[in-house]
């Protein structure tokens, strides 16, 4: 029924009621609605300050935390927490007056490779305990303890030391340095510009595997040798030598050695194989001294030589370019007995051609004491060999 004698203007007619179920569906889709067009406004929201220049400083711009779990004990740190107070500081200690006064003339690293009953074994570069007159070494917890020389060795750069084991308390293992792949993972562990930093880390990769760098092994600034190193991008400093190069298992696969300190060179350390520090190693500890065979000669490089003299004094014929040239034989010499003479130009030694004394000594280290080999030279122009019994030299290197 209508109500006829209501005014028209204020006439409102009855709606029906709504249920409960009808305002839930309504509101529920008035939310989804909303939050559906704030997911779509908010890139434009949250631009619109930096497109127009605007900034409310006033309000918090900072952008919202984000919880990062990282766990601290990774593989690096489970190697440095195991084999860190195996690598230790080497004192260098040296008379400084006429008087006997002693003071510090270096340090350097060492890593302690060997326990056996009272005694441990730390091996470190040759450089750094060089001229040395006592040689401590310095342990984690800063204390230190006296150390002795048993034996070291110039060429491969390489020294074995002993101390008392009572304050001992690692010793790190060799790993096999053949097995090294470049782009592996390393860590140095020495002690870098003294032993105020003992203990440093540093991480990096294997850049470059048997490396040839040239060694002066006598100080006559020509390159006599060429050391096999690893090469690495894990920093080293002056102080991280004789400190250990260690892969991702904690084994030492070199002995770090030096680092080229040139200003345009950046990230390039130097490493002695694992391989070729052992049996220098071995032979240190049980003779006091690396047992190399040797020719009894010395020699310089033909290319080291005036190109006058080639033809001149040498008389060599013109396909002869390279080779090592016989300065002076020792008379009971292995050479000395197979008759080599001063002059002569050695161009092969047991089949493999020698271009230079570097050639020539790689070579011949990698024979044994007692080994014969046949020697090609050139004496007064003309061709001719000669059989060598190889034999160790005497204490004089003779």
């Amino acid at each position: 029924m209508v109500d006829y004698n209501r005014d028209d203007e204020n006439y409102v007619p009855d709606r029906p009621r709504r249920g409960k179920r009808g305002y839930f569906l309504s509101s529920l889709i008035g939310v989804i609605v909303g939050a559906v067009l704030m997911a779509l406004m908010m890139p434009y929201l949250s631009n619109w300050g930096s497109e127009t220049g605007e900034t409310n400083l006033g309000e918090n711009t900072q952008e919202p935390v984000r919880t990062v779990n990282v766990s601290v004990n990774n593989a690096v740190t489970k190697v440095v927490s195991n084999v860190s107070e195996a690598v230790v500081g080497v004192v260098n200690i040296q008379k400084t007056d006429f008087w006997g006064k002693s003071g510090e003339a270096g340090s350097g690293s060492g890593v302690i490779y060997k326990k056996n009953g009272n005694t441990a074994y730390v091996v470190t570069n040759h450089h750094v305990i060089e001229g040395a007159s006592q040689i401590e070494i310095s342990l984690k917890d800063g204390s230190r303890v006296a150390a002795e020389l048993i034996g070291s060795d110039q060429l491969m750069d390489l020294a074995v030391l002993k101390v008392n084991s009572n304050k001992i308390k690692a010793v790190a293992q060799f790993g096999n340095s053949d097995k090294v792949k470049s782009g592996e993972p390393v860590i140095a562990i020495g002690n870098p510009l003294g032993l105020e930093f003992a203990g440093s880390v540093t991480q990096g990769v294997i850049s470059g595997t048997e490396r040839a760098v040239p060694v002066d092994s006598n100080g006559d600034g020509q390159a006599d040798w060429n050391a096999e190193v690893l090469q690495t991008d894990a920093a080293i400093n002056p102080g991280n030598s004789g400190g250990a190069l260690l892969n991702i298992d904690g084994k030492v696969i070199g002995i770090n050695s030096m680092k080229i300190a040139e200003s345009a060179v950046e990230g390039i350390g130097l490493s002695i194989p694992s391989k070729l520090a052992i049996p220098v190693i071995e032979d240190l500890e049980k003779y006091g001294e690396v047992r190399r065979p040797y020719l009894g000669i010395e020699m310089k490089s033909l290319s080291d030589i005036a190109s006058y003299h080639w033809e001149e004094t040498l008389k060599l014929p013109e396909k002869v370019t390279s080779g090592a040239v016989v300065m002076g034989v020792s008379t009971l010499s292995p050479a000395g007995k197979a008759g080599l003479k001063e002059l002569d130009v050695i161009t092969e030694f047991d089949g493999e051609k020698i271009s230079d004394i570097v050639d020539l000594r790689k070579q011949l280290y990698q024979k044994k004491i007692g080994d014969r080999v046949k020697v090609k030279f050139y004496r007064a122009g003309k061709e001719k060999s000669a059989e060598i019994k190889l034999t160790e030299a005497d204490k004089l290197g003779r």
